[in-house]
């Protein structure tokens, strides 16, 4: 609503008044910050990443993209398909969605793709292309695939659809990091790293140490049906 009109100062004031009040009593009872560990494929793909601004049901600014696992064609890796609805917030040029948003998206879902495929991955490089607009509050399909593996490097595309237009595409070189690494990424990337993030890290890696030299794993996909917000 804030992005699609306007209010007058008293209006935005008393708002202001009452959402410093809700900040303050949200604060107080607030403990401490949710520990991120690499995602499990044993649970619904929805709950890879809860807090990011794509898909994460735990991010009160994420549309969000709700996602789900299905079987890939002739036996393939798994795939991810997706619904989406993008409202005012993540407009780009009038009544369309945002280019960056788009790009986003596709990085988050990719990512996922290369998650079920059994390839867990950082992305490498992301090329988009822009084939139409891609229209804001309107349900769009997402298709998001793992198509093959060389080594490290794991390629992945990606399609927005809108009804049955392919409004956007884009192909992803992910590569994979192994745990050691991606933990001396996370220390290198904070001040003052928070203990319990670190803590839980620290044990993954292990963990995946321990039941493999080379690559991580984990069970089947979960349950298809997307949990509530």
């Amino acid at each position: 609503m804030a992005v699609a009109t306007t209010f007058d100062d008293d209006a935005l004031n008393a708002a202001a008044e009452r959402l410093e009040e809700v900040h303050r009593l949200l604060a107080a009872a607030a403990g401490p910050k949710r520990s991120r560990v690499h995602p499990d494929v044993s649970q619904h793909a929805q709950e890879f990443f809860p807090s990011s601004p794509i898909m994460g049901m735990d991010n009160p600014i994420a549309p969000p993209v709700i996602v789900q696992v299905v079987e890939g064609v002739d036996g393939g890796y798994p795939e991810i398909r997706a619904e989406a609805w993008f409202d005012w917030a993540y407009e780009g040029p009038p009544t369309c969605v945002h280019g960056g948003v788009i790009a986003a998206t596709f990085d988050e879902l990719l990512g996922a793709a290369t998650i079920v495929s059994g390839n867990p991955s950082m992305t490498g490089t992301l090329t988009v292309r822009y084939r139409k607009p891609t229209p804001l509050r309107t349900p769009l399909r997402i298709v998001a695939k793992c198509v093959g593996r060389h080594g490290r490097k794991v390629k992945a595309w990606g399609g927005i659809y809108d009804g049955d237009v392919l409004t956007a595409e884009a192909d992803g070189l992910f590569i994979e990091v192994g745990q050691a690494q991606f933990l001396s990424i996370a220390v290198g990337n904070v001040d003052s790293a928070d203990p319990g993030v670190m803590d839980a890290m620290r044990a993954e890696a292990a963990r995946v140490d321990a039941a493999s030299d080379v690559h991580w794993s984990g069970p089947a996909p979960g349950p298809e049906a997307p949990p509530a917000r």
